[in-house]
């Protein structure tokens, strides 16, 4: 099916990002719609999918080829996502999770021999890393952190739990890097902010956790309204012991660490929901060109005709957004403000086309066989 029409962004891309973008919706045509439905019904991690991904290189977007990504830039890989998205929310995730909290991490703050060890089978797509931030009693306030690790004989000894985190019960999962609370020091000036206990302000690192370590116990895979292809678990660590050198980065600087890996995220993020919005708009269009109602295509309504103009005109200005923000990180600018701007709109942006593409389909847009409705359930999410 053609895609909708898509608005000139003013941000001419490079022949090395066309590129990237054209096989990823190449790729997405070919080997991810005709299959998102029914991974989608039988909440199946689509395992052949990834692979064919890590063949195309997707998981190296963004590294550099030094240590075993493409040499490509953020860009590309926010455009990767975005097509991916408009075939299967779930796959995209899948790809975001695996890149923006899983490798990148290790690429920017990890030792030689940690890149080395892990970066080379992660960015080639046969295995996976996860991030481990939030917490169950936490959610989005990451100062809130109660799970600890204390540094005994050589190791770091892990208590705590996470929750809702991507990518770490497949067969092919290899590890998580966790924030832990590694210390308490004296209360910062302005003491009583946000995550600063009455004891004084935490310390907290992050340490990476492999696959079957005694003590990393990884959780049944949670019930999902969406993003039902996607791997999500919670963890719980039991004295779990890893070697201290599994520490990424010095200790004590892991909040500035996710800080900096969520504000890359939420551009990744916003990426994905243009994705999802723009297959709303493109099912949309298809489908009132051949809906017939009171003798015409219900295209020739005017009624339809606003709900369509207005997805495509958010979906140009979240894609600009995108854009604007991705560009701003390649080239080591601050983007605080753009980041969080391009991922509050683009998902807000993304919510409204899913109900208004639902709207367009009336009665068979509340039916599971229309691809709509798995959009609807999805972009709930972002």
């Amino acid at each position: 099916m053609p895609s909708a029409p898509v608005l000139n962004t003013q941000l001419d891309l490079s022949e090395e990002q066309r590129a990237v973008r054209d096989l990823a919706r190449e790729f997405c045509e070919g080997e991810v719609k005709p299959h998102a439905a029914g991974w989608d019904e039988r909440k199946e991690f689509p395992y052949e999918a990834v692979r064919k991904m890590g063949e195309l290189g997707f998981f190296g977007l963004g590294i550099p080829e030094a240590h075993g990504g493409s040499g490509s830039d953020f860009q590309s890989l926010c455009l990767a996502i975005e097509e991916i998205a408009r075939g299967d929310a779930a796959l995209a995730i899948t790809l975001e999770a695996a890149v923006g909290l899983g490798i990148a991490p290790i690429e920017r703050f990890g030792t030689d021999a940690q890149r080395e060890r892990y970066l080379p089978d992660l960015c080639a797509g046969r295995r996976l890393w996860a991030f481990g931030l939030t917490e169950p009693q936490g959610g989005s306030d990451a100062g809130a952190s109660k799970t600890r690790a204390r540094l005994e004989n050589g190791e770091w000894v892990i208590n705590g739990s996470k929750a809702f985190i991507t990518n770490p019960g497949t067969e092919i999962s290899w590890g998580v890097t966790v924030t832990a609370i590694t210390g308490e020091g004296d209360p910062p000036p302005g003491a009583g902010s946000a995550g600063t206990p009455a004891g004084g302000r935490k310390h907290i690192s992050t340490i990476m956790v492999e696959k079957g370590t005694p003590g990393y116990v990884i959780e049944p895979a949670y019930n999902k309204l969406g993003w039902r292809a996607s791997d999500t678990h919670g963890l719980t660590f039991e004295d779990c012991r890893v070697p201290e050198t599994n520490l990424l980065g010095p200790v004590g600087k892991g909040y500035g660490q996710f800080l900096s890996t969520l504000e890359a995220g939420r551009i990744a993020i916003a990426a994905l929901s243009v994705g999802l919005a723009q297959a709303c708009l493109d099912e949309s269009l298809e489908w009132a060109k051949n809906r017939i109602s009171f003798g015409v295509p219900i295209s020739r309504h005017q009624a339809i005709q606003f709900k369509l103009a207005d997805m495509a005109m958010e979906i140009h200005l979240s894609r600009l957004a995108v854009y604007h923000a991705a560009r701003l990180w390649d080239e080591r600018r601050p983007c605080h403000l753009e980041a969080s701007a391009a991922k509050l709109f683009a998902s807000e942006t993304s919510k409204r086309c899913a109900d208004q593409a639902v709207q367009i389909h009336g009665g068979m847009g509340f039916m599971e066989e229309s691809p709509v409705a798995r959009y609807w359930r999805d972009v709930k999410i972002n």
